[in-house]
């Protein structure tokens, strides 16, 4: 169990990151309806972590997607940092994912051929970013998860931890408000486990961001502030 470095925040709805309102997500496959999310309702503090548990097919994913505006509820809205993502285009939610949210996931999708220093840089390339700003940025995202040393090597040199630490840093690297995290640990031994918690952790204390922690864990759980449930599309008590 880890030692909170500081108390949630208690007025949740004055200074919410993410508000999500009565989400309903239903997909459909021919003559079947699958309803992964049903009237959910979940408010996220600004500099607040908190862990999403539940079993398998509970929703958690599906979740995830659609505050980052990669899909759209069936009815209910979604608003993050303000904006409603619910709401948005697919080009106005792809420029905001790639400056306001972060993602974390067991996948790392890094491109082979590229440097840990250059697949952590993408997504400041995409976005314009100049030369000199994008390395300094880099660096500095490597520096904060303890991997300035590997900044040169390829993926398949260093190991599955180090990849997901590399991972936190390139989803830091745009300075968002927002990380969301699926299941980051599901492929980690302990040691790298804990790590990886601590760096997440480091950044709600020391960065001030807000991450949402999809995971069954109860480990890793434990480095939220808060953990809530979601159980049949719907959070219990949240």
């Amino acid at each position: 169990m880890v030692s909170k470095l500081r108390q949630a925040p208690t007025n949740l709805a004055a200074d919410a990151a993410i508000v999500v309102d009565r989400v309903t997500k239903v997909f459909r496959l021919g003559e079947v309806e699958v309803r992964a999310l049903s009237d959910a309702s979940l408010t996220v503090s600004d500099g607040e972590f908190v862990a999403i548990k539940g079993p398998s097919g509970s929703g958690k994913s599906t979740l995830l997607s659609l505050i980052a505006g990669l899909d759209l509820p069936t009815s209910g809205t979604i608003d993050v940092r303000g904006r409603r993502v619910s709401s948005m285009s697919d080009d106005q939610a792809t420029v905001f994912r790639r400056r306001h949210i972060g993602f974390v996931f067991q996948s790392f999708n890094f491109l082979p051929d590229l440097t840990i220093e250059e697949n952590v840089g993408a997504p400041l390339m995409l976005d314009g970013c100049n030369a000199i700003d994008l390395g300094l940025r880099v660096k500095q995202a490597l520096a904060q998860v303890g991997l300035l040393d590997r900044r040169a090597h390829l993926p398949s040199t260093v190991s599955g931890g180090e990849l997901q630490r590399a991972a936190i840093a390139r989803a830091l690297v745009a300075e968002p408000a927002v990380l969301l995290a699926d299941e980051p640990t599901g492929n980690l031994d302990s040691a790298a486990s804990e790590r990886l918690m601590l760096d997440m952790r480091r950044a709600v204390d020391e960065l001030g961001r807000t991450i949402l922690l999809v995971t069954h864990d109860p480990i890793a759980a434990a480095y939220a502030d808060r953990t809530v449930e979601l159980l049949d599309g719907s959070f219990q008590g949240a």
